[in-house]
């Protein structure tokens, strides 16, 4: 009779189901006065970005127009869209340029300012930076500023003297590009045909390739059909991967995204194929860190040092691996971006993305940062030291509440890390005197049993010496 075979490890432990995700389209939309969907943004928004980008206000101006679009493919293709949409318009190309930001700085940073106001620009479109409250862009007389969105943002966080139109609060949320898109699309005939692959690469980008093109999205059958699926998301891996490297030429990528009308030319580009090979391997290198968790095991942090932006995509690679309960967000520091400060992406995992109430990064990072390290006492001593939120900058919880991050001083870092208590060990539980409870062990021999198997080959080994 056949043995039967023992069950192997693999075999005894099913596999744990992936979390039930939501289709990202069905997100519960809200509504204008008028009870219409308000998508992908207010409709005031949207009427006040056409009015600034219409023929009669900006292409027969044959004004300088600058376009300051994000470095990934969400703000690239967002501002080839604008570029597109002003020249079908009759705007000259000579009278539109592009500002591309210096590697570690923000759109909202003095010295952006300064590069921006040299060009001179009669009307600024910037996009897919996020948002923050502070002075002009380009504090000139005449001088109309656009911002195109879609990170988080109220009201007030805009600079002065500009005009925004953002879908932070228009869910499903829109990426920049569709937003771009939908705010040009009925300007010109030609616009779908022109830009509709350009807003698939930016949507893409940042919402992932699986998405689905059902209403409130727009229709984008045609488009696919035409280009493919997988063309459209090889050129979002192309244009993502010059920004990512050590030397940051992201006016390849840019130039790839104008000049052409067929995706398919920017599979050919020798510099963003090289890019992507150096950033897949760079990925390759830095993925492997090993994690340290929080004591209740709701943060992991991952720790590199890469010259290169690859932490956002290690953050996206693990938030879809990692499964836990108990986890809430992935977090991958990056020590060797820019010196003397941590860049750090922060991701939900897949498994916490259905939960409810839902989770938000902004929200947990700015929490954390709100503690101080101080107990009682030392705070009497010492006197009450201000919280690290109100001395990190605002360079920190910027972005999405599932997508963020931030870029500190690498004191500031360390001291976040112990608020958070990262790769500390839960403390051990006490009984009712004080002392440590011991784990019992499972499958252990009780100590008490008196018939052992010394006791048994003992009696037997005396036996068989006495015959």
């Amino acid at each position: 009779m056949k043995r039967k075979e023992a069950p192997t490890k693999a075999q005894s432990k099913p596999k744990k189901p992936r979390a039930d995700v939501p289709e990202y389209h069905l997100t519960p939309s809200v509504q204008e006065e008028d009870g219409s969907v308000q998508w992908p943004a207010p409709n005031s928004q949207i009427e006040r970005a056409r009015e600034i980008i219409r023929e009669w206000q900006v292409a027969l101006s044959q004004k300088q127009t600058l376009i300051v679009p994000d470095k990934d493919a969400d703000g690239l293709s967002s501002g080839a869209i604008l570029r597109h949409t002003l020249m079908l318009l009759g705007l000259p190309a000579d009278c539109i340029d592009v500002h591309l930001l210096s590697k570690g700085n923000n759109v909202y940073s003095d010295v952006e300012r300064q590069a921006m106001a040299k060009h001179k620009p009669a009307y600024i479109f910037v996009v897919d930076h996020g948002s923050r409250a502070g002075p002009p862009l380009v504090d000139a007389e005449g001088t109309t500023t656009l911002i195109i969105d879609h990170h988080e943002a109220t009201n007030d966080d805009f600079p002065e003297k500009s005009k925004h139109v953002s879908a932070c609060h228009s869910p499903p949320v829109a990426t920049s590009s569709l937003l771009t898109y939908e705010i040009c699309e009925p300007l010109h005939p030609d616009i779908k045909d022109r830009c509709g692959w350009l807003c698939v690469v930016g949507t893409h980008g940042d919402l992932g390739n699986t998405l689905k093109w059902e209403p409130p999205f727009p229709d984008m059958r045609d488009v696919m059909k035409k280009y493919t699926k997988k063309v459209l998301n090889d050129v979002v891996s192309l244009v993502n991967a010059p920004r990512r490297t050590a030397t940051y030429d992201v006016i390849s990528a840019w130039d790839a995204l104008c000049e052409t009308a067929e995706p398919k030319s920017v599979l050919e580009a020798p510099r963003l194929l090289a890019a992507r090979a150096e950033v897949s391997a760079e990925v390759e290198r830095c993925t492997h860190a090993a994690p340290k968790f929080s004591p209740d095991g709701k943060v992991a942090v991952f720790r590199i040092r890469s010259e290169a932006q690859v932490h956002p995509v290690i953050a996206t690679r693990w938030a879809g691996h990692l499964q836990s309960k108990a986890l809430e967000f992935v977090m991958v520091a990056n020590e060797g971006y820019l010196p003397g400060l941590v860049n750090f992406s922060c991701r939900i995992p897949r498994c916490a993305r259905s939960r409810d109430p839902p989770i938000s990064i902004i929200e947990q990072l700015r929490y954390y940062a709100s503690l101080t390290e101080l107990d009682d006492a030392d705070a009497t001593a010492q006197g009450q030291r201000t919280s690290l939120i109100e001395r990190i900058g605002d360079n920190f919880a910027r972005g999405h509440v599932q997508a963020s991050g931030g870029i500190v001083g690498v004191d500031e870092f360390e001291e976040l890390m112990r608020l958070m208590k990262i790769g500390e060990k839960t403390p051990k539980k006490n009984d009712e005197s004080g002392s440590p409870v011991k784990a019992k062990k499972k499958g252990g021999i009780d100590p008490g049993q008196k018939n052992t198997l010394m006791g048994y080959f003992g009696k037997k080994g005396t036996t068989d010496a006495a015959s």
